[in-house]
């Protein structure tokens, strides 16, 4: 029995060449916690984000510099920009005369209709969508006043903010409703679904460190995909970027929704554990971000267990006293020294990945 409901049927809109909605694929992507301006860290970031499959990417526009950043920075990346802009129309333009992807914007607090004409202009000429944000810390004080920082009240501005947009006739919408805690984000999502057909972007906002962050994110992120909502996700954490990209896909490859790269599993230890493992498993799966050929790797802690354990992985290692073992598909494929596991493993994994792509390229 599969994990997830059917996925909600949305219009369908694209991010560069990323296409959002309507039945689309998933994506993932991240925020830059550089200073824009400086182009040189921004684009450094965001290759790096690329490395680990992030599939969209936005930066923070708080003043004219940044906005004017962004035709350097997209003459130097190859994956779709979002520019984040509250308050300042003028910076909206700006971003969108400067070739970005996508405009971030809150409509309720960009001013009066003539500056938010002004923006949905700008992003029709320029072919490019806006994402409306609302977030629970920043709702429309009238909504507020009268709903509180409630599920209903980010719900109502979503509306809101919709309807202003259309209104104007501009159709290329994605909206979030993000909430620093998983009860409100997802209750939130859960009743705005059936009021609109505008795809999704989901996410707990302000979600915390490593390990709150990673909880939050997926329990919330992961209960709305399980029921069909949400069709491109970003995982917040106070960490480096690449560790939201690293998370979403997890996310998305635990309910069998989309798999990218290598899986890694391991053991938890016990006493039998004759060698360092967690610098192991730490080890290899940094080595493994940067790949994309999906295959299953095994990291056990002895050799009791490791390999009929662990026999549906395609390779894996075993550890003993100094000694540890290679094993493929369970069973024992060689002895290597304990200061080598790691190296020999990632060759045999670069050899499996190459056959592999050499077959591909036959069959097509």
């Amino acid at each position: 029995m599969s994990l997830v409901n059917e996925r909600r049927k949305t219009r369908q809109i694209c991010v560069g060449n990323v296409k959002v909605g309507d039945l689309s694929q998933v994506s993932v992507q991240s925020m830059t916690n550089t200073y824009t301006q400086d182009v040189d860290a921004t684009v450094g970031q965001i290759l790096s984000l690329e490395k680990a499959g992030c599939e969209i990417v936005r930066v923070a526009v708080p003043d004219m510099e940044a906005a004017f950043a962004i035709r350097q920075i997209k003459d130097r990346i190859h994956i779709p920009l979002i520019a984040d802009i509250h308050f300042d129309f003028r910076l909206a333009l700006a971003a969108a005369e400067a070739g970005c992807d996508a405009l971030r914007i809150n409509p309720g607090n960009i001013g009066d209709t003539k500056k938010i004409q002004a923006v949905v202009d700008a992003s029709r000429a320029h072919g490019i969508p806006i994402r409306v944000g609302v977030n629970a810390g920043s709702l429309e004080r009238e909504i507020e006043k009268r709903l509180g920082t409630t599920a209903e009240g980010m719900v109502e501005s979503a509306l809101s903010n919709i309807r202003i947009l259309e209104n104007l006739g501009f159709y290329d919408i994605k909206v979030s409703l993000k909430a620093s805690d998983v009860t409100r984000t997802v209750e939130a999502y859960r009743m705005l679904a059936p009021l609109t057909d505008v795809p999704f972007h989901v996410g707990v906002t302000e979600a915390g460190g490593l390990y709150a962050g990673i909880t939050k994110s997926a329990i919330g992120i992961g209960m709305l995909l399980s029921e069909g909502i949400g069709d491109t996700i970003r995982v917040s954490l106070t960490r480096d970027p690449v560790e939201e990209i690293r998370t979403g896909f997890e996310i998305l490859r635990a309910l069998g929704i989309r798999s990218r790269g290598p899986e890694l599993i391991s053991c938890p230890t016990c006493g039998r554990c004759k060698i360092d493992l967690f610098k192991i498993a730490e080890e290899v799966e940094k080595a493994l971000l940067e790949r994309s050929t999906k295959i299953k790797v095994a990291i056990m802690g002895c050799v009791v267990n490791g390999p009929g354990e662990a026999k549906e992985a395609d390779i894996g290692i075993a550890g003993a006293d100094g000694q540890g073992i290679i094993f493929k598909h369970g069973k024992v494929f060689k002895r290597v020294d304990q200061d080598q596991l790691v190296t020999e493993l990632l060759a045999e994994i670069d050899e499996m990945t190459q056959i592999a792509e050499e077959l591909n390229g036959k069959e097509e």
